[in-house]
């Protein structure tokens, strides 16, 4: 009987009521409440965030039928009579709604609030025409413990979503305004509540809750926490073994060869600087129902923001590739006005922690796997290599068969007309040779995904080696340079050597590209 993936459901007792596929991350709960009272997580969108949220209210709630077999319910057995606790719960699911006018935004709380008190009988009870939603927030914690003899459990998913869906800056200020005095009512109720927990993407800088919160505590970096979401190699293998064999039979594999690919594609991704890598778990789960390795998280959104903000700053492709460092107490701080894109890009999910410098206090931070990085790069083509690519054929598969194929004429003939329809000025690049930088390493970044290629550049030259089965190609290029310097350099620094013993044949390329004229203009095979 074929098994049900969850690819599309958030909520915990839907998937259970339903009996679906459940990595079960219950064992975090626990943790949670042993850690603090007020906790905030961030973790990129389509993380599981939503699913956790939802998980802590129905066991806030005390549906431990939801729980059998679970880690969390041995836990709570073992707690005797104290098992089991109910509370109320306000649960805030702000992941969808009309956020670009304040009225939008006070119309979501606003609904929030009447849904809640009408499931606990309160309606027309904990407001009157004119309340503001932070008075009504405000009586709504109040009157909940009032009637229940409980405390009172807040959950705040995508807290953020109101903030980043905001179309200008000023309506981001003004829903932020909006959120300051709303949530600034849990530090007034403190006494009657028993968890706070908020969740989002970014780490907003300027939203008081992380200030008036005294203990809020941000769990986004810890060890412990770092397998909260996403899915651990262990857990993939210990809960979807029968869809990989399926996949592995399907593509005429072995399963540890499909596990090896399904590492490279999805694993990777690093929320503490000493954790195990975990895996994307919407891109897994996707693939395992369609029985195929596609690009899912990356095609699930729009990643524009992302693109535009590295365009206005000075990054490049060959930084986001080698590694860029970013102290600890600025990984975590989002501000909309902020050139320095790296904070979101990480928050983001399109980059993640490679390593972590415990004497400087220092991330260094890179692309988790081949999805977000060969994702990234073509999103980047437009800006690149001119929108008319984008649209008409920038193909990385015709440029993979023609170096295939040997073809060094159409080679040529392909880069060419790249660098003709490439924008004049990309990025904040200073000059030419930084523009053709970012050309020529975005071109062969993305053969790379189908073609072993290595290439270095510095100053004025880039040397790149590509290998097919019956190939070797190695090309020296050069700005304003000739092709015959560049094909003597490979020479003399005996480039060829180490493949001279193979059967392979060589291919020596030497290419000038003349920043007049903004192309290739001299090319040379040997």
């Amino acid at each position: 009987m074929e098994r049900l993936l969850p690819t599309s459901v958030q909520t915990f007792e839907t998937l259970r009521d339903k009996g679906m596929v459940y990595v079960d991350k219950t064992a975090y709960i626990e943790k949670l409440r042993k850690k603090s009272r007020e906790i905030f997580l961030s973790r990129p969108r389509r993380f599981g965030k939503s699913l956790f949220t939802s998980t802590l209210e129905a066991y806030f709630l005390g549906k431990k039928e939801l729980f059998r077999g679970l880690e969390i319910s041995e836990i709570e057995e073992k707690k005797g009579d104290g098992a089991w606790k109910t509370y109320p719960v306000i649960p805030f699911y702000l992941a969808s709604g009309e956020f670009n006018s304040r009225i939008g935004l006070e119309d979501k709380l606003g609904a929030i609030l009447d849904s809640c008190a009408d499931r606990y009988g309160l309606t027309g009870e904990y407001s009157v025409t004119g309340d503001t939603v932070s008075v009504r927030f405000f009586n709504l914690i109040e009157k909940l413990y009032q009637k229940t003899q409980s405390p009172v459990v807040v959950l705040i998913d995508e807290y953020d979503n109101p903030l980043l869906k905001a179309e200008d800056p000023e309506q981001e200020m003004r829903n932020r305004e909006l959120y300051n005095a709303f949530f600034s009512v849990l530090k007034d109720q403190d006494r009657y509540l028993e968890f706070v927990f908020f969740t989002g993407v970014t780490k907003y800088s300027k939203v008081s809750v992380f200030s008036d919160l005294n203990q809020l505590k941000d769990i986004s970096l810890l060890d412990e926490f770092s397998g909260i979401c996403g899915f651990t190699g262990e857990e993939i293998t210990d809960s979807f073994a029968p869809e990989i064999e399926e996949m592995a039979e399907n593509k005429g594999i072995s399963v540890e060869k499909c596990l090896q690919e399904m590492k490279e594609k999805y694993d990777g991704y690093h929320f503490s600087g000493n954790s195990k890598g975990v895996y994307n778990p919407y891109s897994v789960i996707n693939a395992l129902s369609d029985q195929k390795l596609g690009y899912y998280w990356f095609s699930s959104a729009s990643p524009q923001l992302i693109i535009n903000r590295m365009e206005n700053s000075l990054i490049t492709p060959a930084q986001m590739e080698s590694g860029i460092t970013v102290a600890e107490s600025d990984i975590m701080d989002y501000r909309i006005d902020d050139p320095d894109p790296v904070p979101l890009f990480y928050q983001s999910g399109y980059l993640t922690i490679k390593s972590y410098d415990e004497e400087f206090f220092t991330y260094t931070l890179g692309f988790p796997n081949s999805e977000i990085k060969y994702g990234f790069y073509r999103a980047l083509v437009p800006s690149v290599l001119g929108e008319r690519d984008a649209q008409t054929g920038f193909s990385v598969r015709d440029l993979v068969l023609t170096i295939r194929k040997g073809d060094t004429d159409a080679l040529f003939v392909q880069l060419k007309s790249l660098f003709a329809s490439a924008p004049y000025m990309t990025t904040k690049a200073a000059s030419y040779e930084e523009v053709w930088r970012n050309q020529i390493f975005l071109i062969f970044e993305l053969i790379g995904e189908f073609v072993a290629c290595e290439q270095h550049t510095s100053a004025g030259r880039s040397d790149i080696v590509m290998e097919t089965p019956d190939y070797v190609y190695i090309m020296e290029l050069k700005v304003d340079g000739s092709a015959q310097e560049a094909i003597e350099q490979i020479e003399a620094k005996g480039y060829a050597e180490k493949y001279s013993s193979g059967k392979r044949k060589i291919i020596e390329i030497g290419a000038n590209f003349s920043s007049s004229k903004r192309n290739i203009d001299e090319w040379k095979v040997r």
